[in-house]
């Protein structure tokens, strides 16, 4: 006998469909405190640092009145409006990292915010309020998103060693203008030194400062040598690969540091109806390069982070540049096969060693492909005909095994 219930089958129903065990709230916080906000509010100290920098300025003199103004050292007062108008752009620097997901930029907000918070404490204005308001609500949103910032700053030995070298010749200038100050005019400080070697090596010489004896002369003419080289090396070793790649990624391919650094890929030549399960399959398991003459189809493969080369895969040059040298395979398979056996020769021509995949999308050029070059030609048509084949007559687990291995007749062949 079954067991009586005061529940009616539809209101069960109405249960199921309306009921949600978990709580479902209100409003999403996090879809107000993710990564991008927290980039939005470090722009916004930044204004807002720009602002009280400029505010400052505009006033005759600062006068520090905040619980903190006792800490300052004697004498830099005057240095807030400028101190402020720094943070503005270094934080305007790690509002730009922070949107590109660099970790450093990360580091630089976490040390940046917390001065925010000290500054109205120092300078006692109502004007730097904002920036505590900006310090205590930027901190904790940047340090709640830590994950979603780890994108590293991937600089090449050049651009590292070339960086070190203009850091160490500032330090040498500095250190050796402090040394030397005596026979200096205008020299007293390891301000004045710093000073000294800015406006010296970027040759702007404000007269101010200047050496009195043939060491310091001699020494300084080393320091607009090696500092104006070092700059110039520095500067060109960040900006050219950033243009370098700004364009390449609105053609839509490979730059030619990321060419170098290619090895045991695979290349695929041109694009066609397999290319996607290609890809696909290939994804997880090796590094993929294609190689298509078409500019809009290269930008989209870009912007799905594909390794793109916009060039003429029936050309050998491009290849050679796609480091056919080292790669692992190539695959051809387009809709074209005419233009596939141009692509095989050029693929063998480029590197008479490389193991070369090719497809016909007719039966009969099976033979022709492989004449030309191809190691293995695979004739989808023909492959798609046996597994429906199998399929249709009920074979359970269908599947491509021992496709291959039923001669090359039929339209697949290889070694």
């Amino acid at each position: 006998m079954a067991t009586d219930t005061d529940e009616r089958p539809d209101d069960t129903a109405l249960e199921e469909l309306f009921h949600r065990p978990e709580r479902v709230p209100l409003v999403y916080w996090r879809a107000f405190s993710g990564a991008r906000t927290a980039v939005w509010v470090t722009g916004a100290a930044a204004v807002l640092a720009f602002i009280a920098g400029l505010s400052h300025l505009s006033q005759a003199s600062v006068v520090p009145v905040g619980p903190l103004a006792g800490l300052l050292p004697p004498g830099t007062a005057a240095v807030i409006p400028l101190a402020s108008i720094l943070g503005a752009f270094l934080l305007t620097v790690a509002a730009a990292g922070l949107r590109a997901g660099y970790r450093l930029a990360w580091y630089g907000a976490l040390v940046l915010f917390p001065v925010l918070l000290v500054v109205p404490l120092v300078t006692g204005d109502a004007t730097d309020v904002a920036l505590f308001v900006g310090g205590a609500v930027g901190l904790p949103l940047v340090t709640a998103n830590r994950s979603g910032f780890d994108r590293a700053l991937d600089l090449s030995p050049f651009q590292t060693t070339a960086l070190l070298s203009f850091v160490a010749v500032q330090v040498y200038g500095t250190v050796g203008t402090y040394a030397m100050r005596e026979d200096f005019t205008g020299v007293e400080s390891l301000t004045d030194a710093f000073y000294y070697i800015i406006v010296t090596g970027t040759t702007v010489g404000y007269g101010d400062a200047t050496p009195t004896t043939q060491v310091t002369k001699l020494f300084t003419l080393s320091v607009i040598v090696l500092g104006t080289g070092a700059f110039t090396v520095a500067t060109g070793s960040l900006i050219v690969p950033a243009l370098e790649s700004r364009i390449s990624s609105a053609f839509g391919t490979m730059t030619a540091s990321e060419l170098t650094l290619l090895e045991d890929h695979v290349l695929v030549l041109g694009y066609g109806e397999l290319t996607e399960p290609l890809l696909d399959e290939l994804d997880t398991t090796t590094d993929v390069v294609v190689v298509t003459p078409e500019a809009d189809l290269a930008a989209t493969l870009d912007d799905r982070a594909v390794n793109v080369l916009t060039a003429d895969p029936t050309d050998e040059e491009p290849l050679l540049d796609a480091r056919i040298d080292a790669a692992r395979g190539v695959v051809v398979a387009t809709d074209d096969d005419a233009r596939d056996a141009l692509a095989v020769v050029a693929a063998r021509q480029a590197n008479p060693d490389v193991r070369i995949v090719a497809a016909a999308t007719d039966q009969r050029h099976v033979d022709k492909l492989e004449a030309v070059g191809a190691d293995v030609v695979v004739s989808p048509a023909v492959i798609g005909g046996r597994l429906l084949g199998r399929t249709v007559l009920g074979e359970r687990g269908a599947s491509l095994d021992g496709l291959f291995d039923e001669g090359a007749s039929d339209g697949t062949s290889g070694e």
